[in-house]
């Protein structure tokens, strides 16, 4: 059972689990009575997977709609993060109100990642062990271990 401080949504036909000690929500930040926690693993074949010690901050959501989301040990979560493993449609006019299991992909947050608030994570993203992802931040490829990175699409800035 996650430590929750804020109300937190969670949904979908597939599997969310929390390894040990999570922390949901921080009452001392920003957006604490103006938001909630949403979690939706929204098919059959969806997993989202948070380990222990991991806290995670205020508005934060993840989908997992056909693949995975799996968070490692120890990461801290800014407010506003958000998180997803697939586009949810097609970009033809055809496909837009359609959603296909190839076109997802999961996302991996190793250990010891830090995530600043308002950043935005794309399908098929490996976040390495160690890294920090600035403020602001659209991370659409993966990032190594122990740099920070940062930007619209992020980029490696410098090591740690």
């Amino acid at each position: 059972n996650p430590i929750c401080e804020q109300p937190l949504l969670s949904c979908g036909k597939g599997a969310i689990e929390f390894q040990g000690k999570v922390s949901l929500g921080v009452r001392s930040s920003p957006y604490f009575f103006s938001t909630h926690i949403y979690m939706e693993a929204r098919n059959e074949t969806a997993k989202i997977i948070i380990k222990n010690g991991t806290m995670i901050n205020n508005g934060f959501s993840v989908i997992a709609e056909h693949s995975s989301v799996e968070i490692g040990e120890n990461c801290l979560i800014g407010y506003y993060v958000e998180i997803v493993d697939s586009n949810f449609h097609g970009v033809k006019i055809e496909e837009r109100h359609s959603s296909h299991h190839e076109s997802a992909r999961p996302v991996i947050i190793e250990s010891d990642v830090f995530i600043g608030s308002n950043v935005k994570i794309m399908k098929g993203v490996r976040i390495s062990h160690g890294s920090v992802i600035a403020n602001g931040s659209v991370v659409v490829k993966d990032i190594p271990p122990l740099v920070i990175a940062g930007g619209n699409p992020a980029r490696v800035i410098r090591p740690i």
